[in-house]
Parts: C-alpha cells; sequence; structure tokens
C-alpha cells in the first residue's frame, strides 16, 4: 500500500475523549473512528489487523474441529423469552420498535433452535460450531474506545455432546485452543475461574490481561498460581472462634450505635465477635446474610447460592416486615416476628459455621444481642462462602497473599450444561432409545478486544509497538529525499520487489511531506521493521533498517536487501 494514496488519517492530537492508551493510538494511528457512543468504524488499517486476529482464531478452531457458519445478528424474542434471559440480561438487550425481534448478544438461543432441528441421535455428536460475528449490547457507559463498545465482533463457538465427559472434553478444547490464540496474538494473560452469569451453567473461566484499563477485579495469588474473578475468589481466612463457655442470651442497650465499627467500639470487642445482618430479596422471599464483623457481602456468590436475583429490601418494608430498621436486625427470633408469607430465610458466611458468644442485631432499635450461639440459638439454613476477599488475605492454594488488580477480559468459556436445551427442548436419542436434553457449551472471545489489548500491552511513547503476527505489514519503506531520481527509483524498485515477493510493505512515497514528519508517522503506526532510503547511505551502496520494538538500527548492503528483508520475515 502506499501512502500517498491509501487512507490511513493520522493526526498528532491526542484526542480529548480518549483516556487509556489504546483508545488514544487507534484514533491517532487512523485505525478507528467513532460513528457514535460505543460504535466504531474500523479503517483500512485497523481492519487488517482484525482480520489477522480473526485468521489466527479461524485456524485454531479449524484445528479443535471446528465448523464455521454465520447465524443472523436478528433473533425472535420468544427465543429469549423461552430461556429466560430477556429479563437475565434487562436493559443491555436491543429490541427492535413495532418488531418481536431482538438483536443478540450472543447465540445459544439460536444454536440451540439450530440443534434441536437437526440433532436427533447421539451419533451426532459431538460437534462444534462457531461464527466470527457482529454482537449488540446496549451498554449504558460506553468507554475505554473499543473494549466496551455496542456493537463488536466476537467468535462464539459452540459445543454439543451427548455425554457430560463429551462436554469436558469439549471444554478442554477450546481452553487449549484459547491459549493458543492469545499466545500467536503476543498477549501476556493468566486464566481466572470465574461467575457464569446471565449465561448459566455449571463452571466458567475468563482469559484475562492485567490492565489499569479493565473493569474486572481479580484475585492473583503472588505467583499467578491462583487467580479468580472477586465475583468467586476466595482464601484461607481463619473462622470465627468456638468458645468451650457458652453463655446465655442477653440484650443490651446501643443507643446510637449504627455501623459495625461503632458496635465495635462500644462493646469493646474483637470484630470476630459481631455477625452483621445484611437483608436481601430473593424474588419476593426476604433473606437475611449473616457476615462476620465488617466482611462485605458479595452479591454475585448470594445470587449464586440462592439461584435468583436479589436486590436489597427497602428500609421501609424491612421496619414494616420486623418492626426494627437495618442496624438493629439480628437471627434470633426473627421468624417468629414476621408473617409466615413473608418468612425470612437465614443463611451465613462460612467464616461464622459452629461459633458461639455472637452478637448481632435485637429486632428492636438501639438493643444487640450478645452470646448468641448459632447452633443453640438459630435454625441457619446453610452456610456458604459469601464474603468478598481483600487485598493481602492468605490465598486459598498457599501461595502467599492475594493482591486485587484490575483486568480486561480477552475471552470466556463456559460449561452451559443442559440449561438452554432443557428451556428449548433440544433433545436426542441415545444408543437405548432413550431421550436426553444436549449437552451444550459456550466460548467466546472479543475480536476488537484482542487488538485493543495488543496495543495496550506494546506501545511507547512514539507510537505502537506491532508484533509480526498481527502487525498491518511487516515493513514499513520510507523514502526520504524525494527529490533524487537515484532515492525514487531504488525505493520503487524495493518497493516492487517486495510486492512481487508477498510480503506485507507499506510505501511512504508523498512528495509532500518532510522526513522529521514522516519518521513520526512510521513510529505511530508501528510496524514491525522500518526500511529507510536516504541519499546519503544510498549513495555509499546501503540501505537502513530499523527495528520498531527495540529501536535498533542497522545498514544493509542494496545488492542483498532483498534477502536480508526475507530472512527477518522468516524469523
Amino acid at each position: 500500500m502506499r501512502l500517498s494514496s491509501g487512507f490511513i488519517p493520522t493526526v498528532k492530537e491526542t484526542p480529548a475523549e480518549a483516556v487509556i492508551p489504546s483508545h488514544k493510538l487507534m484514533i491517532r494511528s487512523g485505525m478507528v473512528r467513532a460513528l457514535g457512543a460505543g460504535i466504531y468504524a474500523f479503517l483500512p488499517l485497523g481492519y487488517r489487523v482484525m482480520k489477522k486476529v480473526m485468521e489466527i482464531i479461524r485456524e485454531e478452531m479449524d484445528a479443535i474441529g471446528g465448523q464455521e457458519l454465520h447465524l443472523p445478528a436478528l433473533s425472535p424474542l420468544e427465543l429469549w423469552e423461552e430461556t429466560g434471559r430477556v429479563k437475565a440480561f434487562g436493559d443491555i438487550l436491543f429490541h427492535l420498535k413495532n418488531r418481536p425481534l431482538v438483536l443478540a448478544p450472543t447465540h445459544e438461543e439460536v444454536i440451540c433452535w439450530l440443534a434441536k432441528n437437526h440433532i436427533s441421535s447421539y451419533k451426532d455428536m459431538p460437534q462444534i460450531w462457531y461464527q466470527i460475528q457482529t454482537k449488540f449490547r446496549n451498554e449504558p457507559r460506553p468507554r475505554s474506545g473499543v473494549l466496551r463498545g455496542r456493537q463488536f465482533i466476537m467468535k462464539d463457538s459452540y459445543s454439543l455432546d451427548s455425554t457430560w465427559e463429551g462436554l469436558d472434553t469439549s471444554y478442554d478444547l477450546h481452553a487449549q485452543a484459547y491459549r493458543k490464540i492469545f499466545s500467536r496474538c503476543g498477549l501476556k494473560f493468566f486464566v481466572v475461574g470465574a461467575s457464569s452469569g446471565a449465561m448459566g451453567g455449571t463452571g466458567s473461566q475468563e482469559f484475562m490481561m492485567e490492565s489499569r484499563a479493565g473493569e474486572d477485579v481479580i484475585a492473583v495469588s503472588e505467583d499467578l498460581s491462583y487467580a479468580a474473578n472477586m465475583e468467586i475468589a476466595t482464601s484461607l481466612m481463619p473462622k470465627a472462634p468456638r468458645f468451650p463457655e457458652n453463655l446465655p442470651l442477653e440484650d443490651i442497650h446501643t443507643p446510637n450505635v449504627k455501623t459495625i465499627d461503632e458496635l465495635a467500639r462500644f462493646l469493646k470487642v474483637d470484630h470476630s465477635r459481631l455477625a452483621k445482618s445484611v437483608v436481601y430479596w430473593s424474588d419476593e422471599t426476604p433473606v437475611l446474610v449473616l457476615m462476620m464483623g465488617n466482611d462485605g457481602l458479595n452479591e454475585a456468590k448470594l445470587a449464586g447460592v440462592l439461584g435468583t436475583e436479589v436486590r436489597p429490601i427497602e428500609p421501609e418494608r424491612l421496619l414494616e416486615l420486623t418492626g426494627a430498621d437495618g442496624g438493629s436486625i439480628g437471627p434470633v427470633g426473627l421468624r417468629e416476628r414476621t408473617p409466615a408469607s413473608k418468612r425470612f430465610r437465614i443463611i451465613a458466611d462460612k467464616r461464622l459455621e459452629g461459633a458461639n458468644n455472637l452478637i448481632s442485631g435485637a429486632n428492636r432499635n438501639d438493643y444487640h444481642t450478645t452470646n448468641i450461639d448459632l447452633q443453640r440459638d438459630c435454625q441457619i439454613d446453610g452456610y456458604y462462602d459469601l464474603r468478598t476477599v481483600m487485598e493481602g488475605e492468605p490465598s486459598p492454594n498457599g501461595k502467599g497473599t492475594l493482591r486485587i488488580i484490575p483486568g480486561v477480559e480477552l475471552g470466556h468459556i463456559f460449561k452451559l450444561g443442559t440449561k438452554y436445551a432443557d428451556a428449548l427442548h433440544a433433545t436426542f436419542l441415545d444408543e437405548h432409545g432413550k431421550e436426553h436434553p444436549i449437552i451444550m457449551g459456550s466460548y467466546g472471545i472479543g475480536v476488537e478486544r484482542i487488538v485493543a489489548c495488543h496495543i495496550e500491552q506494546n506501545n511507547d511513547a512514539d507510537g505502537i509497538l506491532w508484533d509480526k503476527a498481527l502487525a498491518p505489514f511487516l515493513f514499513h519503506l520510507v523514502s526520504v529525499g524525494t527529490k533524487s531520481p537515484a532515492v525514487v527509483e531504488a525505493a520503487e524498485g524495493l518497493y516492487a520487489s517486495l510486492n512481487q515477493a508477498g510480503m506485507e510493505v507499506l510505501f511512504d512515497d508523498r512528495k509532500d511531506v518532510s522526513p522529521g514528519f514522516k519518521f513520526k508517522d512510521a513510529d505511530l503506526l508501528g510496524m514491525p521493521y522500518q526500511v529507510i532510503i536516504g541519499e546519503k547511505n544510498l549513495a555509499a551502496g546501503n540501505i537502513e533498517i530499523k527495528e520498531r520494538k527495540t529501536g535498533k538500527r542497522w545498514l544493509h548492503p542494496r545488492v542483498t536487501i532483498m534477502e536480508h528483508l526475507q530472512e527477518l520475515a522468516r524469523t
């Protein structure tokens, strides 16, 4: 491609709306332009990179037996209603006005519909189907450039199996393929355990990149041997003690004490003696959650335990149900105070399991109950890991302490199980003629995210530092001294030779641009090698080469320059 006629609109100034490096550089280098909030046009340079990412994805998906298809972005609303995901996605889901259609943010429902109509026997499986398709999500606050958009390109694949062991195999194949894809794209990444969220299913993992631009929060051990999204992360924090002397219950007056920290100071006790009560609706059932001290409740874990969406109980409704305000609620006698139709379910964090001599609300304002034995005085419906881990806590695998870091999700893999097949009645017959639901997995990669994350990890003060695998062009040929016939002839000849050899080259042949401007553009665009033809070096029979990532420069004889460039392309 010639820069004189190519559409690569570089800009000097950093756009005001861009905050993170990838957003700034993708605009400055002429890769993208914003049509609206979270809606980007990919220009020729940016789309060349996108195509390289997609080709790597296709190669690795084909290698595990994936078959590429292309599904419509529009899908019937009724499919989403059958699986319950209209409510699960909420306002994120784009609806068409006056039509019972949605713009798909993902395609589990459509894949399940396709399988329902064409898979009837265990002999038809396993299957891996994938596509690289435009997706739509009505992000309320699009930001970080293409990392959080309303329209984006995603590779989504789906496995269909007749056995749970088959699902495990399909899942592992995708996990291996994803590692190869991200490694080939030159990304530093790690794998974390994750929540399945609105996707549902029995297990999932995220492929993450540490980045200040990330919107996910990850807990990692010091050596990265443990990593988990904060929605499911755990630690080895000790349980509350059980004391040998089991004291009788006693209500004490605690005037104007509203918070756990105030209560600990007022009573002069350690936080491990305090059982904080947090109250939520699970659908229409009130739930009391007991947490130790000032441990933070993790709503994602709570929703996973209850199997429903959760929301805090409104203060006026809590007072109506219990006769007390939020800071005075406790587990002792709570069920007896509420009508049978709104009887509280009571659960507790695992750190409180077996604890006694605890202090919690007395279900009347300005009073707390002391010496609570959860085994003696309460009916606890279950103990679960419900807390949010904190920086510096011991890692659950014993490898030092946890760091809490921001991360960007590159890909996500799910064991969906039979959730969608059950909802849409997608079944098959086993070898005995018995009917079973198809067992599914779902696996996604954000194509634009790979491009942006590569730039996030590979840039300097001057611009982008492309790896060979994703670089729009391998060589950036710069002609310096366009008024010299010898320079023009040499540059044109080398450009023709490189094209004839099938090597990717961007040729800065512009005649109305200064050498300094050309060099700044070359560093901004970041091709792996700059090949510079100038009068002085050419007169001595040499051509200069600069490796963009390291800044290393060297002169090579013109007579063997093609052989040298071909060698650089191979290494």
